[in-house]
Order: structure tokens, then sequence, then C-alpha cells
């Protein structure tokens, strides 16, 4: 069979209306943009932020941030469009599949485990990082961080063995998820309303601390003064992309963690009540707010503190450095902010697990990946085993690595399928411009073009091992797709099925 075998709209359509074997719809559009907050606002902006400003962009990391935001809001208009017309779980993959062939969904699926999985093992790992801060850094070193990194405190060296917080927060919120959809949501619900009502706090509170000269110059010069690390030596900013606009993009590349999970929403799309109106305004909405939040706190931390200060303090509590250093007298700030983040960061867990397990599950019911993963609870309808499955896997991830590492595979991921969502909807566009679409996207081809550009843009900006580290885990995946998924896939045990506006219509 073609390894470009496409499913058809209809078929996807009736695929998610099956009998008893079907996700439960409980998501109103109120939860369903709280799950895009819930996912967006976490280890981006309290952690990302300060590393790509320090490192990179200077102040002007509030530019980094409208770049991430403009290719995301290109990417999410494509997404909205998907997502009204497709209403199914699996995201871009499922996408993938009616416009491109099973190929490419196995290869943006693959790149999918990228962003959420490792995203989840990422903001775990932060999390543990604040949960130390919090209990005054009580738990020993060796027991929350990776084998792969190391710290001299007190004239003593140590070495990480396992994160184990990273595991403890893992393993609850795939219980949670296990119980219910609905159950997530409304705890996810009432974390979301606290952080950003923190975000917002520190932003009303520290634009009184904003000092001109932090913002001066506003983009960093080849000429910068060297930063100085942790352990005594400089950081140079001549690098080309250590200052000026170079420096911008590569902060965007980075930054752009900070956006990952307004795509998160349309994993959910099998949930929604009535996804085909839902689905854009929670993945438009959330995206929209939270960029606004993104730039205004950029702005202010960046102001409060001087940027070279993050190279050598506050890297894993940069907001509470910040506001213990330069915000006298709101210390209880700092400690409010750190509580705040913990909330937030399980928040992003719970989305990323939510997402991955969703796409696992669509993938799996196409016989791409063995059946354990479509496996429903008799009770909870939820796929228990994959989210179980879940754990184990991020878990290894967010044990044995350290946060920088695991963070830029996610961008790698999350940015492949942003440009394939935006080359998808052109396709889409061209060989069904009749299909029903109840949301479309402006300006086809040219804003789907635009985010294809500026996400691939922000690829080629990131290190290179990261992205020989991608290649390397496209190797595997492709590997696995010939081993095993080309040989049970269903659509490819039936034959091509093209998808045409007669069977939508007929359907």
């Amino acid at each position: 069979m073609s390894v470009f075998v496409k499913k058809s709209i209809s078929s996807l359509l009736a695929s998610s209306e099956e009998g008893g074997h079907t996700l439960k719809r409980t998501l109103g559009v109120w939860s369903l943009i709280a799950l895009g907050i819930g996912a967006i606002i976490g280890a981006g902006l309290f952690v990302r932020t300060a590393a790509a400003a320090g490192g990179f962009a200077g102040p002007a990391v509030t530019i980094s941030f409208v770049i991430a935001a403009v290719g995301c809001a290109f990417a999410g208009l494509c997404y909205a469009e998907f997502a009204s017309i497709i209403p199914i779980a699996g995201s871009a993959y499922t996408y993938a599949y009616a416009t491109m062939g099973e190929i490419v969904a196995w290869i943006i699926g693959w790149a999918l485990i990228l962003e959420y999985a490792l995203g989840a093992a990422t903001v775990s790992i932060s999390w543990s990082e604040y949960a130390n801060k919090l209990v005054g850094g009580k738990i020993p070193y060796e027991w929350c961080h990776s084998p792969m990194e190391s710290a001299i405190m007190n004239g003593v060296h140590h070495h990480g063995i396992i994160n184990i917080p990273a595991l403890v927060i893992l393993l609850l919120l795939s219980l949670l998820l296990v119980k219910g959809t609905q159950e997530s949501a409304i705890v996810n619900g009432i974390i979301v309303f606290l952080k950003v009502a923190i975000v917002l706090v520190f932003i009303a509170i520290g634009w009184g601390f904003i000092k001109a000269a932090n913002h001066t110059p506003y983009i960093i010069p080849a000429n910068a003064p060297p930063a100085t690390l942790p352990d005594g030596t400089q950081y140079s900013y001549l690098d080309f992309f250590h200052h000026g606009w170079g420096g911008i993009l590569r902060g965007a590349g980075i930054v752009f963690f900070a956006f990952i999970g307004f795509d998160a929403v349309s994993t959910a799309a099998q949930e929604a009540k009535n996804p085909k109106k839902d689905m854009p305004i929670g993945i438009l909405g959330s995206l929209a707010i939270c960029t606004v939040l993104y730039i205004l706190f950029s702005w202010v931390l960046t102001g409060v503190a001087p940027y070279q200060d993050f190279m050598h303090a506050g890297k894993e509590a940069s907001v509470a450095y910040a506001i213990s250093t330069y915000m006298a007298g709101y210390g209880w700030l700092a400690t409010l902010v750190t509580v705040a983040i913990l909330l937030g960061f399980s928040s992003v867990i719970l989305v990323m697990l939510l997402g991955q397990s969703r796409v696992f599950y669509t993938m799996s019911t196409d016989g791409l990946l063995p059946k354990v993963f479509s496996d429903l609870h008799p009770k909870f309808k939820t796929p228990y085993k994959s989210n179980l499955i879940l754990f184990v896997f991020v878990g290894l991830f967010a044990a044995f690595l350290p946060e920088s590492v695991a963070g830029d595979l996610t961008s790698v991921g999350t940015l492949f399928a942003f440009v394939l969502v935006c080359i998808g909807v052109t396709i889409l566009r061209y060989k069904d411009p009749n299909l029903p679409r109840p949301f479309k996207t402006p300006l086809v081809p040219v804003v789907p073009f635009l985010g294809a550009v500026i996400c691939f843009a922000m690829i080629v900006s990131l290190p290179l091992p990261t992205l020989a580290s991608a290649f390397g885990w496209m190797v595997i995946g492709l590997l696995i797709y010939l081993g095993y998924s080309k040989n049970n896939s269903k659509l490819g045990k039936m034959g091509d099925v093209l998808p045409r506006a007669s069977d939508f219509e007929k359907k």
C-alpha cells in the first residue's frame, strides 16, 4: 500500500461517533480556553523568559515574544480552521492524515511526542526546582537533579542522581487524567485563575520598580560586556545569535516554548460539546490572552533586573530572584509567585499529558500504534493505559535529563508540527475547496505561508546539537513506522481513500 494513503473527512467524522468506544464530550468553550491558558502560562514564562533575555535578546526579549506570537498566530489560524472541519482527537496528526498522507501523519505524530511528552518532562523538572525553592532547598541536590547535572555548594561537589519531585507530580497528574477529563478541566480551571492573578499582581507592582537604565540599550550590542556565569567563566555576546537581531531571533526560538499549549486545545476536540464553534475560540482566545500577558511580563522583568543578572543568578527561580533582589519590601510576593508558579506548572503538565495521550489514542485507533494506547477505562472513558504508560515514558525523561535539553527539543517538535499544519491548510483549500468550513483562515495562502516560514526560521535558529538530536529522533520514528506501523495500518489495508467534499456532504 502507498505510504501516502489519506483518510477521507467523512471517515474521520464517522470514527468519532463509533458506539461506546469514544471519548466523552464534556468540555465547553471556557474549559477549552482555560486548557489553552493552562498549557501556555508555565515554564516558558517563568523560566525561559530570563534565559532568552540573559543570553541572547536582552530587554528586546519583548520583540522575541512578538515574533514568536506572530508565528503562533498564523499557525493558530490554521489550527482553528482544521479544528472546525475535523473536530477529532489527534490535533496536527489527524489533520496531516487527511491532507498529506499516512507517512506525513506518522512523522508529525512522532514529532508531537517531542512537544507533549518532552514538554511535560521539561515542566516537571521546573516544578521540581521551584518546589525545592519553596521549602528552602531542603531536598538534597542528588535527589532533585538529573545525572547530567552537577554543582558546587558550600565547597562540596554534588552530582545529580534522579529527580524524584518531578516523578511525584507526574504520577499525581497522570492519576487525575485517568479519573476523567471533566474533573481534570475543573482542577485546571481553578489553577489557571490563581496563576493569572499572580502574573497580573507581579506586573502591576513590578511596573513601579522598572529602571530605564535596564532597558538601555534595548537590543544587545555586539560589544556588550561579557556576563559572568555561576562557575566564574565569562559569557560573550559576540556570536551572531548572542546579540542584535540574531539574538532576538534565537530568543524567539527559546521563548517559543512559552507558547506551546494553544495547539493542545485541538487534541481535546473529540471531548468538546460544540467543537465546530468552540474550538477556534478556545485556540485563538487562549493565544491572544497569553500573548498580551507575556509582553507585559517580559517588559517588567527586564526592567526590574539587568539582563546580565540572569546569566549568573536566579536560573532556577528568576522571577523570585528579581523580586527579592530589586523589589525591597515585597518578599511575600516572591513566595506567592513561587507558589503560583508551582500551580501553573501543574496545569501545564496536565494539559501536555492530556494532549499526548489523545494523540496516541488516535494513532492507536488507526493501527499505527498498539491497541493498548486506545483502550478506554470501562467507567471513566479515558485512555487510562496510555496515561500510565506515558507516566513511565515521560518520567524517564524528567528523572534523567536536564531542563535545557528537553526544552529545546520540545520547541523543535512543536515548530515542525506548526509548519506542516500551515502547509496542510493550503493543500486542503486547493484539493477540496467546497468542503464546509465553519471557521476559515483568512488570506490563504499568505497566512499559512508566513506561518510556515516564521516557524521554520525559528527552527533554524536553534542550536545545532538540538537539531541533530531531533533529526535522530525522527530517524528512529521512521524505522518504527516501516517496521510496525506501515504493516498494521487499518487504512493501508483498505487501500487509498482520498478526501472529497461529496463524501462529507453525504455524511
